[in-house]
C-alpha cells in the first residue's frame, strides 16, 4: 500500500470507528494494527511494542498526570467549590451580571486547581445555572459562560493537557505552564469583559442580586467567608505553580505537593469519610486509565503512520499551501479546530503533535508559541458540535427548559472570543513567550 493510500485508509478508518461509537483508544489501536498489516507489514508491530514501552510509557513527565488528576478529585470532593462560589457571588452582588461574572472568576480558580473540565462544568451547572435562571438571567448567556469558563481547566496551569503536550514536544513543562498562563488568564478576562458589556447593553440579560439577600450577610461575615473558602484554593495554586516556576520542584514533584495540599483541604472541608476517599481514588484511577489507554493507542497509530510514509505525505500537503509559512500555520490550526468537533483533546494532541511539530520546527517557528496556540484552539474542542463535551456535561445537569439548541447558540460568542484570542497571540507573540522568558529565561 502506498503512503497516500495508507494515509486515507488510517484516517478514514479512524473516522468510521468514531462515528460507530467505539472508544477512541481502541479505534486508534485497531486502526494501527490494520494499517501495519496492510501497509508496512506485520513486522512493524514489534517496533510499535518497543516504542510504546520504551518511549511513551517510560516518560517520567507522565507520572505527573495521575497525581494532578488525584489532586483535582480531592479538591472537587472536598466541597470547597460550592462555598467558594457563594462567597464570590455575594462579593459581586452589586454588579449587573455579577452572577455570570462570579462563574468566570470561580471557574478560573477551579481551572488553576482542578483542571478537570467535566467536573468544573458539572459543579458550576448544578450550583449556578438554576440560580441564574431564577434571577432572570438570559438563558444562553448563563449556559455559555458556564461552558466556556469551565473549559479553561485544560489551558490554565497546572493542566493535564499541558503536561501531555510537553511530553510530546521539545518544550519543558515549566516553560509550557508559564507560556499558557497569560493566554489562559486573557481568555478569562475576555469572558468577564463580554459579560459586563452585554449586561450593560442589555440589562435584562443580567439583573442585580436582590438587595435584601445581599443585606443578610454583613461585610465582616463576607470577608470571613472569602478568607475561609477562597484563600485555601489560592494556597494550592501558589504551592504548585510557585514551586515549579521557582525551580524548587519539577512538574512531577509539584504535582505531589498539589496532592498533599488538596488532601489537607479534603480533610478540612470534606466529610472525611473513608467511603468518600475510596470513591475519589477510584474515580482518579478511571480517569488516569482512560488517558493512558489513549496514549498507547495514539502511539501505535502515529508509529504505523510514520513508518508507512504518512508523515511525508502530510508534510508535502502542508508545505504546498499558498501563503507560505502563514498559510501552513493557518491550515494546521484549522485542522486542530475541525478535529475538535469529533475528538477529545487527548486524541488530538497525540495524533497531531508527532505530525505537526517536525513541520513547525523545519519552518523555524517558535515551538512554545505554536503549542500554546494549539492549546488555545483546543478550547473550542469542548464547545463545538456535534461532539462538544461541554455541551453534554451541562445538558446532563441542566434543568428543564434548557434545550440542546440553546446550548449550541450559547457557545457561538465564546468560540468567537477564542478565535480573537488566537489572533492577539499571532500578532503579539510576547503574550506567550514573555512570561517564560522572564521566569525561566526561555
Amino acid at each position: 500500500m502506498s503512503a497516500e493510500m495508507l494515509t486515507l485508509f488510517m484516517f478514514g478508518g479512524l473516522l468510521i470507528g468514531l462515528f460507530m461509537g467505539h472508544p477512541l483508544a481502541f479505534v486508534l489501536g485497531g486502526v494501527a494494527v490494520l494499517g501495519a498489516w496492510f501497509g508496512p507489514g506485520a513486522n512493524t508491530l514489534g517496533i510499535l511494542i518497543n516504542n510504546i514501552y520504551g518511549n511513551a510509557m517510560d516518560n517520567y513527565v507522565l507520572v505527573a498526570i495521575p497525581l494532578f488528576i488525584l489532586m483535582a478529585r480531592f479538591l472537587n470532593d472536598s466541597g470547597v467549590t460550592e462555598k467558594m462560589f457563594e462567597s464570590m457571588r455575594l462579593l459581586l452582588a452589586n454588579l449587573r451580571g455579577g452572577l455570570a461574572l462570579t462563574v468566570v472568576v470561580v471557574s478560573v480558580l477551579l481551572a488553576a486547581t482542578t483542571g478537570i473540565v467535566g467536573a468544573s462544568i458539572a459543579v458550576m451547572g448544578m450550583i449556578a445555572l438554576v440560580p441564574m435562571l431564577n434571577y432572570g438571567y438570559n438563558k444562553q448567556l448563563s449556559a455559555g459562560v458556564i461552558m466556556a469558563s469551565g473549559c479553561l481547566g485544560i489551558l490554565i496551569p497546572p493542566s493535564i493537557m499541558l503536561i501531555l503536550m510537553a511530553s510530546y514536544s521539545p518544550v519543558s513543562v515549566g516553560a509550557l505552564f508559564a507560556g499558557a498562563l497569560v493566554p489562559g488568564l486573557l481568555l478569562g478576562a475576555m469572558y468577564a469583559l463580554y459579560v459586563l458589556v452585554i449586561c450593560h447593553l442589555k440589562p435584562e440579560y443580567g439583573p442585580l442580586v436582590p438587595a435584601e439577600e445581599r443585606a443578610e450577610v454583613s461585610t465582616g461575615e463576607l470577608l470571613k467567608m472569602l478568607g475561609k473558602y477562597v484563600l485555601p484554593p489560592m494556597a494550592l495554586i501558589l504551592g504548585v505553580l510557585g514551586s515549579l516556576f521557582t525551580g524548587i520542584a519539577t512538574a512531577t514533584e509539584a504535582s505531589a505537593i498539589g496532592v498533599f495540599i488538596a488532601f489537607l483541604l479534603f480533610l478540612i472541608f470534606g466529610d472525611r469519610k473513608a467511603s468518600t476517599c475510596y470513591r475519589t481514588l477510584i474515580e482518579a484511577s478511571k480517569t488516569t486509565t482512560m488517558v493512558m489507554l489513549v496514549l498507547v493507542g495514539a502511539t501505535a497509530f502515529t508509529g504505523v503512520f510514520s513508518i508507512g510514509g504518512g508523515m511525508e505525505v502530510i508534510h508535502e500537503v502542508v508545505m504546498a499551501m499558498p501563503g507560505g509559512t502563514t498559510g501552513a500555520l493557518i491550515l494546521m490550526l484549522f485542522l486542530v479546530f475541525i478535529l475538535g468537533m469529533f475528538l477529545d483533546w487527548t486524541g488530538i494532541v497525540l495524533l497531531s503533535f508527532p505530525i505537526m511539530l517536525p513541520i513547525v520546527e523545519s519552518m523555524g517557528i517558535d515551538v512554545l508559541w505554536f503549542v500554546v496556540m494549539v492549546a488555545v484552539v483546543l478550547q473550542t474542542s469542548f464547545l463545538t458540535p456535534p461532539f462538544g463535551y461541554a455541551l453534554f456535561y451541562l445538558k446532563g445537569v441542566a434543568p428543564k427548559g434548557v434545550e440542546t439548541l440553546d446550548l449550541y447558540r450559547a457557545v457561538i460568542p465564546f468560540v468567537a472570543l477564542i478565535v480573537l484570542a488566537c489572533l492577539l497571540m499571532a500578532f503579539f507573540p510576547v503574550l506567550v513567550t514573555g512570561l517564560p522568558s522572564l521566569l525561566i529565561g526561555y
